[in-house]
Parts: structure tokens; C-alpha cells; sequence
């Protein structure tokens, strides 16, 4: 027990830190609350443990400021204490926070329901039984689904158990150190406006965490587990994106020590890929991501590709597919000739949006299932190619979305389900199909494995079938760079170059005009030396620079939308770090087959041009 001597000695030492300058005034508020609010004591032993340990690197950065609760949910550095990193303390007022606003939504006299699942993290497991139990505290009834599950799965269970709301205990393709809490919606949607603000207001406020025990809860019938029924329902759904077709493909797939064994792996051998074989250094479910380079298990990233692609050529495989730790990203790589000893080369995640939406529009034809209306959905920053292949098809598209699936999937529900051919966005996140609102590794390494294997039938792979589509469409390459602005000064350095870029946009890039500048945080679009004028859309932090080199650059159609992307350079963000993701795309019109390999080099010079103006321009 903490004598009174002990505690004023403490609280005198984080004096003498903040004094010092080794706290920021905020930790040193935040620990003497964590040390002695009644609302924080069963934290209090493990932070006085580290004021007397002098750990005040430690103790500011896990203090300097509170963790936010984003729309999409809370993630961040896992440690035990801390109104900055992820622990027991801030899920539970994730929980609290989202229990509280949920039962002031839902009519009175109705049971609030909600369903849970975890991917393979540390303490995942731990932190969804801590939101189960408190959740039965305010009321709640619990679908629960034990074991690790895909963060697609638990959209499908959202829908599937009619659940107001959803939890998905996970941190994606972060690094180890960190987990997190995706919240879901009604309609298994990630929450969206009004629920998003109305749900972080709640979590903001949380002070007392209620919790009632999770054992008891399942005795009481309150907690109820639903994988046994959920899991062969889930792969069933996915499934019904699977078309007839060749089945000889040998495959190699990485699960990256994350979910995918339980939801890629039955749906590719459910639907008749019996050559399939996990790649054994990744096949283990181990939060450390111990055999993957960085331990960072990130599809998007070719080099946690490297091993499964080695065993492929040893072996005389035809296809990798990789999926992230809760399996709703795939990455991938093929061969580029059938041949022996052909050289392997990973896909890039827009390249994967137009192969995927490809094979999507003929899977739907090929099942009997395509109508007049039928549309693709995209974001604004993806490759335009979606656009160009959804239209020559004979298809809508609907490429204004902002980043995020949640985006894809409302204007799903807004367009309308049942006309629903595919979605897409270029950090690998791709879905067919009405079983989800969320992207999904199992569909998209579904639809891949489909057309891989019909292409190998005719003696061709699928980075054949991409240049098909160059040709046919226009040669297509793409580039993004990550600036991270470290420090105290980065988020300020950050807003400086985004309001550079809008108060004196670029003249050109690469030798080619910018032709109109689009603001979707203003929603406003203009010329060289014209009035700015509005466009309709959802605001958001982004820039968008139209470049000239294809006919209609610049111009606004007659419905009031854009051309597909074509030469542009974006600019966009974040929204919690101090990062910004610029997206250079380099766009050549259709040409033959005998040419495609000049125009894409042409293209990638175009894009080393875009890069080095683009950095001395912002000075990164």
C-alpha cells in the first residue's frame, strides 16, 4: 500500500521532470491523474513502479497526449499504461464510449447487440473479451467469435447476426507493438456520419469503465459464441463470386502469420484449388510476425513477398498471394512468362485493381448474373484504369470516393446493392460481392486465382493479361511516396506544405501543364488564371493536380464529374501523424502491343520527373 510519504515523493518527482523538461505539460497532468484519480487506480501501482524507475522517456511518450478515436476506431503502441498507447484503460472507453452511444440510438426497450472478433496480435483475445465485458455492463447481448477470424468475417457476422454494432480487434499491417479496435456499424459498414462523431464524443467523455464478468455472461446466455455457424456461412458467401472455369494453378500463399488460414484458404480449396500449399516460414498465427522482413506484415510492401517467390520459381508455381495479419488486404506476385525460369514480379496494388475489376466483370457475366446498371466502385486516388476497363464494358463507375473502404461500401448502399460488380482502392483493398462492407482478401484472392488459372489455359499469366488491358486502354503506371515529417514541428510543417500547394499550385510537372488544380477540402476546382468553381462531393484533406498529355485533361464532364485520372500528381494527409502520402500518376493513350514496352518506360521516366520536382518543390 502507498504511504502519504510515498505519494508526495512521487508527485514531487514529476514536478522535477516536467521542470527539468523531461515531461511535456500535458504527461505531467496525465500521470498525476493516472497516479491518483480514483477513476485510474487500478493503473496506479504499474505508473508508480515507473516514476521510481525514472522512466520519463517512457512515461511522455505514452502520455504526451490522448490517443484518438478516429472514425474508424483507436490504434496505436500497445504498453499498460497510458492515455497514449493502447491498454486496457483506453479500449475500455473505446467499449464504454461506443456501448454509450449505441444505447442512445437504439429505441427503448430494445436489447443493444453487438458481434466481436480478433485477429492473431498480442492481447488481441484479451482485449475482446474486455469489450465483451463491458458491453454486458450497459445491457448488451454478444456475438462472440472465438478463435482468429478475418476482419471481413466479422463485417459478414455483423450482417448476418443483425448486431447494431461491431468490434474487430486488430492493428492491421502494423508492427508488432501495436493492436487496436475497428468499430462497425448496423450493416457490418465501418461507422460513418452521423454514428462517427456521435461515437468519439462518447469515448472522449468515458470516465467510469463498467464491466461485468465475461464467464458470466456466457452462463447467462448473454455472450454467445457463433463461429461454428458463421465460418462455413462466411465461406459459402465468398463463394458465390467463384465462376466455372481451369482449375490448374499451383499456388503459394503466405498468411503472414495473421487470419488467413481461416478464411482465403477454405475458399480457395472450396472452390477447387486442391494445388494449393501455405508458405511454411509464415504459416504459424504469431503476433511477432517473426519471418517477415521488418515485422511488418504489409502486402503492399514486395519484400515480404521475397521468400514465398523464391520457393515459387524453386517449385514451378504459378502464383503467390499474400494477405495481411486480419486477411482484408491481398498482395500478390506471377511469373511474367510461363516459361522456365521466367522472371517473378510482385503486382502493385492499382495493377491489382484493374486485373481484379477485370476478372470481376467477366465472373459476373460468366454466372448469368449481369444487368444494365451494373457499376464499379473507386476512390479518387486510385489508378485510372478502373475507370477506363468499367467503362469499356459497358459499365457505371463512380470513381469520386474518398480513401477508405468505408466510402466504397456506402456508396454501395447508396447506389444500391444488387447492381454491386466491384470495389477498389489502391493500398490492396478489393471486394465483389454484397457478404461484406469491407474489403476482403478471400474474394479478391479468389477472383485472381480464377483468372490466373483461365489465363494459363491459353498460355498466358496475368501480367500478360495487365498489358492486354494497357493497350486496350491506355498504359497505366503509378507511384506513391510516403514523407514522414518527424518532430514536435512535423504537423505544423505538414499544414505549411499542403497550404503551399493550394495558395500557389505547381505550373507544371514533368514538363506537362497542370491543366486544373482539384480542392476537395473547399470542394473547389480551377484553371490557370480562371475563377474557382464548385463540385459536389465529400470534403476531405486532399489535393489533386491534372496534368496535360490526354485529350480531355482539365475538362469537367456533362454530368459534373471528372475524366479518368490520367497525368496527375496528389498530395494527401494524414490525419493523425505527420505524413503525407503524394500519389504521381503517368497515363499514355492506347498503342500496340510492339510498343507497350517504350511507352512504359516513357511512363517511368515521366514519373522519376514527377518525383524529383515534386520533392524540391516541398522541400522533402
Amino acid at each position: 500500500m502507498t504511504s502519504p510519504t510515498d505519494h508526495s515523493r512521487r508527485l514531487d518527482a514529476i514536478a522535477a521532470a516536467r521542470a527539468a523538461g523531461s515531461l511535456t505539460e500535458h504527461s505531467a497532468t496525465a500521470i498525476r491523474e493516472w497516479l491518483t484519480a480514483p477513476r485510474y487506480a487500478e493503473f496506479s501501482t504499474a505508473v508508480a513502479e515507473r516514476i521510481d524507475a525514472g522512466q520519463w522517456k517512457q512515461l511522455d511518450d505514452v502520455f504526451w497526449t490522448v490517443i484518438p478515436f478516429g472514425t474508424g476506431g483507436r490504434r496505436g503502441t500497445m504498453y499498460p499504461v497510458g492515455c497514449n498507447a493502447i491498454n486496457d484503460r483506453t479500449i475500455g472507453e473505446s467499449a464504454q464510449g461506443l456501448a454509450d452511444y449505441v444505447r442512445s440510438v437504439v429505441p427503448a426497450g430494445h436489447t443493444p447487440t453487438c458481434t466481436i472478433a480478433y485477429d492473431t496480435r498480442h492481447r488481441s483475445e484479451h482485449f475482446a473479451r474486455l469489450c465483451t465485458e463491458v458491453l454486458l455492463a450497459a445491457g448488451f447481448k454478444v456475438f462472440f467469435l472465438r478463435g482468429h477470424r478475418s476482419t471481413p468475417e466479422l463485417s459478414f457476422a455483423v450482417r448476418h447476426t443483425g448486431a447494431d454494432c461491431g468490434i474487430m480487434v486488430t492493428a492491421s499491417h502494423n508492427p508488432p507493438t501495436d493492436n487496436a479496435v475497428k468499430v462497425y456499424w448496423k450493416g457490418g459498414i465501418q461507422v460513418t456520419a452521423p454514428h462517427d462523431k456521435g461515437i468519439i464524443d462518447r469515448v472522449m467523455a468515458a470516465e467510469t469503465i463498467r464491466r461485468e464478468d465475461f464467464d458470466a455472461g456466457v452462463a447467462a446466455g448473454r455472450v454467445v459464441f457463433v463461429e461454428q455457424e458463421i465460418d462455413p456461412l462466411f465461406v459459402a458467401a465468398v463463394l458465390e463470386q467463384s465462376c466455372p472455369g481451369p482449375r490448374d494453378l499451383s499456388i503459394v500463399y503466405t498468411p503472414l502469420h495473421g487470419v488467413g488460414a481461416t478464411a482465403v484458404v477454405p475458399v480457395l480449396r472450396g472452390a477447387g484449388f486442391d494445388r494449393l500449399r501455405i508458405y511454411g516460414p509464415h504459416e504459424q498465427p504469431d503476433g511477432d510476425f517473426p519471418n517477415v522482413p521488418g515485422h511488418v506484415a504489409n502486402p503492399e510492401n514486395p519484400a515480404v513477398l521475397a521468400g514465398p517467390i523464391e520457393e515459387a520459381r524453386s517449385r514451378g508455381d504459378d502464383l503467390v498471394l499474400a494477405s495481411d495479419p486480419d486477411c482484408d488486404r491481398l498482395g500478390a506476385a506471377a511469373p511474367v512468362a510461363l516459361a522456365p525460369g521466367a522472371a517473378w514480379v510482385p503486382l502493385t496494388g492499382n495493377q491489382l485493381c484493374g486485373l481484379l475489376c477485370d476478372q470481376a466483370i467477366a465472373a459476373r457475366r460468366a454466372r448469368g448474373q449481369a444487368r444494365p446498371g451494373d457499376y464499379v466502385v473507386t476512390t479518387l486516388v486510385t489508378s485510372g484504369l478502373v475507370r477506363r476497363i468499367a467503362e469499356g464494358e459497358g459499365l457505371a463507375i463512380d470513381d469520386r470516393e474518398l480513401v477508405g473502404f468505408k466510402w466504397i461500401c456506402s456508396a454501395v448502399d447508396r447506389l444500391g446493392p444488387e447492381r454491386f460488380v466491384f470495389g477498389t482502392e489502391e493500398s490492396h483493398g478489393y471486394v465483389a460481392g454484397t457478404h461484406v462492407r469491407d474489403k476482403d482478401a478471400a474474394v479478391a484472392a479468389l477472383l485472381l486465382a480464377e483468372q490466373a488459372a483461365a489465363l494459363k489455359a491459353t498460355g498466358r499469366t496475368v501480367h500478360a493479361r495487365l498489358d492486354e488491358l494497357f493497350t486496350r486502354h491506355g498504359c497505366h503506371q503509378e507511384r506513391q511516396i510516403n514523407v514522414m515529417l518527424p518532430g514536435a514541428s512535423g504537423m505544423d510543417r505538414m499544414k505549411e506544405i499542403m497550404a503551399a500547394l493550394r495558395a500557389k499550385p505547381p505550373a507544371a510537372f514533368g514538363g506537362l501543364d497542370v491543366v486544373r488544380t482539384r480542392d476537395q477540402a473547399s470542394l473547389s476546382t480551377w484553371t490557370p488564371g480562371g475563377a474557382a468553381s464548385a463540385y459536389e462531393g465529400v470534403k476531405s484533406d486532399l489535393v489533386i493536380f491534372d496534368l496535360a498529355g490526354l485529350p480531355g485533361a482539365g475538362t469537367i464532364l456533362a454530368d459534373g464529374r471528372f475524366p479518368a485520372l490520367g497525368n496527375a500528381v496528389a498530395a494527401r494527409p494524414s490525419g493523425t501523424e505527420p505524413k503525407i502520402k503524394f500519389y504521381l500518376f503517368a497515363v499514355a493513350p492506347p498503342c500496340p502491343a510492339a510498343e507497350l514496352p517504350a511507352v512504359k518506360a516513357a511512363l517511368q521516366a515521366r514519373l522519376d520527373a514527377f518525383e524529383r520536382e515534386l520533392r524540391d518543390l516541398v522541400g522533402v
